[in-house]
């Protein structure tokens, strides 16, 4: 087992593909309380920090953790938002980065929007991947769209991927799944049909695509919708009102077209059916929204893992020692 401390935890996305593909977490920490309170609830035995990261000394973890990973808050880069970059107060790569330092894990894995990518924020995020460099890492950025890992969701993520220049770096972006992920409709039916809709079996047919990216919002902005006009009308296309959130599924004579429910936007993120996000709908909303896929987190996990097992099987076996003394 690999060990992980995460920053910027929020609901668990991350934290919990991370946890599907072998790592256990020596800490996580997080700001707002509800969110700890969901990690809390959804895993007891997890090391929960509720604390700004601002305060968060990784000193005390040097060299203690395999891997740091955190998805810093994206409104400063979000296309949704004003794109303030750096001169966003929000913006946490600066604490990431002293992070890095502090604790000096072995890998580092950051995850934010697509927006990191444009042009106007080049000299920022080669900033970042020199910092890394001069940290002792070697960088790795690239694009992912959680519908190549099975997601059933428009979701481009960035993710950018540090490997410890001490190590032999293997690192390589997981492939894409073999399979396409299933449609909204495949993929939400069994929800929607829970109380007997009589126009679940049509509804399937019409929704026969993944869904666009949901949108979680911050504290003062975004209510339980599906986004702004653009994104309510992609989602009528799937035959759902984006206007709001529903708090079940639709009752057997239902007309018209249905809304999603926080459990149905969990499943659409990849959470699992068990995942709890409490019982206030708008919360647990601007939570599944902000959430990095569980699916996506364990697939740049397990690649992750790769380039640690190989250090630890090549580098640190008895028979690898014997020869290379041989030699």
């Amino acid at each position: 087992m690999y060990t992980s401390i995460e920053i910027c935890a929020g609901a668990g996305g991350q934290a919990l593909g991370l946890e599907m593909a072998g790592f256990s977490h020596i800490a996580l920490v997080e700001y707002e309380r509800d969110y700890c309170k969901c990690l809390e609830h959804n895993r007891p035995q997890w090391n929960v920090l509720c604390k700004d990261i601002h305060d968060f000394n990784g000193l005390p973890f040097r060299d203690k953790a395999d891997l740091l990973a955190g998805g810093v808050p994206c409104p400063p880069f979000s296309v949704a938002g004003k794109q303030l970059g750096a001169e966003d107060e929000r913006d946490l790569f600066p604490q990431m980065l002293r992070l890095v330092e502090e604790i000096h894990p072995r890998a580092v894995m950051i995850e934010n929007v697509r927006g990191l990518l444009d042009a106007k924020f080049n000299g920022y995020r080669e900033n970042i991947l020199r910092q890394l460099s001069l940290s002792g890492y070697n960088p790795h950025i690239q694009l992912l769209n959680a519908s190549d890992y099975g997601v059933p969701q428009l979701r481009p993520r960035v993710v950018i991927i540090g490997i410890r220049k001490d190590l032999d770096d293997t690192f390589l972006f997981p492939q894409k799944a073999q399979e396409p992920p299933r449609t909204v409709g495949e993929t939400l039916y069994d929800l929607m049909a829970a109380n007997g809709w009589k126009n679940a079996t049509q509804w399937r047919k019409q929704a026969n695509r993944i869904a666009p990216t949901l949108v979680g919002g911050s504290k003062k902005h975004g209510g339980p919708d599906l986004g702004p006009t653009r994104a309510r009308a992609a989602w009528a296309e799937l035959g759902i009102d984006g206007k709001g959130i529903a708090n079940e599924a639709p009752a057997a004579d239902f007309e018209g077209m249905p809304r999603l429910t926080p459990r149905m936007l969990a499943r659409l993120q990849g959470f699992p059916d068990n995942w709890s996000f409490g019982q206030r709908k708008t919360t647990a909303c601007r939570m599944i929204g902000n959430a990095f896929p569980p699916p996506v987190a364990m697939n740049v996990g397990l690649q992750i893992k790769q380039v640690l097992e190989h250090e630890r099987t090549y580098h640190r076996s008895p028979e690898t020692v014997s020869s290379r003394v041989a030699i």
